[in-house]
């Protein structure tokens, strides 16, 4: 249950509880979901089981876009925390554009088919494991902001961690391809692709940089 030291954010509600426990649920689950696609895409190329993630991110993004906005209705309708409510609409709002960051990314890899040379498919692993802690750590420390909000700080600094990982990786990718003897285009076409996944980690960090300070507020 959502409960932390003062009392839940939602004591009127357990169904909207269990909506925000469902979003979360599903942004993990869809970051998971990205990086075992991705994984796939750099083993097997444009198959059929890659194909069925891409669909699976789209299903899960959709299904995260309703809750959204049933959570939204019921802050409204039943006028529930107004102190906070712009916290946490601001907070779900731009989670989901994480979302969609990661269903972006897929569809690109679906539409273009990239050839990965072999010897940039560790970059590229490394680039999309330290985006999927990203996303990861920035769900943990969005369940604390409900249950535990002194535990807040700490996986927010793990976010900027591994946004930084993040950074480091696609740097070190983007130095191989341009440095590699594959043609000027082709060398564009695979950095585009580094850039989709960094982005995710990027905006896993802004995301985080708000909901510290909706962290401060509700600590007050």
């Amino acid at each position: 249950m959502f409960m932390n030291k003062k009392t839940t954010l939602f004591s009127r509600s357990r169904s909207l509880e269990a909506e925000i426990g469902e979003f979360l649920d599903k942004l993990s689950e869809s970051s998971k979901t990205y990086q075992i696609a991705i994984l796939t895409y750099l083993r097997n190329g444009p198959t059929q089981e890659f194909n069925d993630m891409v669909a699976r991110l789209a299903e899960l993004e959709s299904r995260d876009d309703a809750l959204r906005r049933s959570i939204e209705a019921q802050i409204y309708r039943e006028t529930l925390i107004p102190e906070s409510r712009g916290d946490v609409l601001g907070l779900l709002e731009t989670l989901d554009q994480v979302h969609g960051l990661m269903e972006g990314g897929l569809y690109a890899f679906s539409i273009e088919k990239p050839v990965i040379p072999t010897q940039f498919v560790d970059g590229f692993q490394n680039l999309v494991e330290a985006c999927n802690q990203s996303v990861e750590f920035l769900v943990r420390a969005s369940r604390d902001f409900f249950t535990n909000v002194d535990s807040v700080s700490g996986d927010l600094d793990k976010v900027m961690f591994y946004e930084k990982e993040a950074d480091r990786a696609g740097t070190i990718l983007k130095r191989a391809i341009f440095e590699s003897e594959i043609d000027l285009a082709h060398k564009m076409h695979i950095k585009s692709f580094a850039e989709y996944i960094d982005d995710v980690a990027d905006g896993a960090e802004d995301v985080a940089d708000r909901l510290r300070i909706y962290a401060i507020k509700r600590a007050i």
